[in-house]
């Protein structure tokens, strides 16, 4: 049994990866184009991607191919409907990043009320040292206790992010993207009211029909200026231009992106124009990839590949 993992950097430096060799004839490529999948898993039974794309010309070139595992939730790189055709099966992971995520979320809502980070600067470039008081107020720091977080997608995340909300004495409220999720204990709102109600938004939605572009220029001007909006769920959700302009003219206090329209950030992207911390803070697409969260996905794509080879 032939294994090929086409793209192991996306989950680091991994020793675990080595106990794959226990299932097969175990190859792993740290990155591979597009134009590199046919030759390289010419004779492979089983595929391991994260984000490597998958498609129908592909597995029409790969007659060996049994199973493709794809080490994500998200299952658009391959094409499903070609899979079937061709007796492949694709098997995801889900539910493995959730506390990563949702520690995330609040490292970033923290740090945009705290700005931790300036305090800090503050002090290592001794403009602390050369002052006469004991303290230095600066931008100052607003507590979270009485403050109404608005959750966007109240899935396993978005209820992982409203625990650790009630645990900082914050009302929670939420907008099922769906309609579906109905959560006992929290406050299911419309998109408007959770818009012009919270003070901080926080946005753990898939990205589909319902979600992409939701929140832009209209929605912006529905929320308070002094309101921070968080997004680690998909980039499409936020119209990223819209996003800056609402930033620049003070209609909302605050950002922080941890996803983005594309992946990775384009150079000539407007997000960039904004360098104050206080304002944005942006990651590269890391709130998934906590080490705990990324051994507890080896180990649903090992069980995956074991569940097949036993079936």
């Amino acid at each position: 049994m032939k294994i090929v993992f086409l793209d192991a950097l996306t989950l680091g430096e991994m020793p675990e990866l080595e106990s794959f060799n226990e299932l097969g004839s175990f190859i792993q490529y740290s990155e591979t184009d597009k134009d590199q999948v046919v030759e390289r898993c010419a004779t492979a039974d089983i595929i391991i991607t994260n984000k490597v794309r998958i498609d129908a010309s592909a597995m029409e070139q790969l007659p060996k191919l049994k199973l493709i595992c794809i080490a994500a939730t998200g299952t658009n790189n391959v094409d499903l409907d070609k899979a079937a055709e061709l007796n492949i099966s694709v098997k995801n992971v889900k539910g493995y990043s959730t506390n990563s995520v949702a520690q995330l979320t609040f490292g970033f809502i923290i740090e945009l009320f705290n700005r931790i980070s300036y305090y800090d600067i503050y002090v290592k470039e001794e403009y602390y040292s050369s002052q006469k008081l004991f303290t230095h107020i600066g931008p100052g720091l607003e507590e979270l206790a009485g403050k109404t977080i608005g959750i966007i997608g109240m899935g396993d995340i978005g209820k992982a992010v409203a625990k650790i909300a009630v645990a900082f004495n914050m009302h929670v409220q939420y907008f099922s993207t769906s309609g579906k999720n109905t959560v006992a204990g929290y406050e299911s709102v419309s998109l408007e009211q959770l818009l012009k109600t919270s003070d901080v938004i926080s946005i753990h939605a898939p990205l589909n029909a319902h979600t992409n572009s939701l929140i832009g220029a209209k929605q912006f001007a529905k929320m308070k200026s002094t309101a921070i909006i968080v997004n680690v769920g998909r980039g499409g959700i936020v119209v990223e231009s819209e996003l800056v302009e609402a930033l620049q003219e003070n209609k909302i206090h605050a950002a922080a992106l941890d996803v983005f329209e594309q992946e990775p950030l384009q150079l000539h992207s407007p997000l960039l124009q904004l360098q104050d911390h206080g304002k944005l803070l942006l990651t590269p697409h890391i709130a998934w990839a906590s080490i705990q969260a990324r051994r507890t996905l080896l180990e649903m794509v090992k069980s995956n590949i074991k569940q097949f080879l036993n079936a």
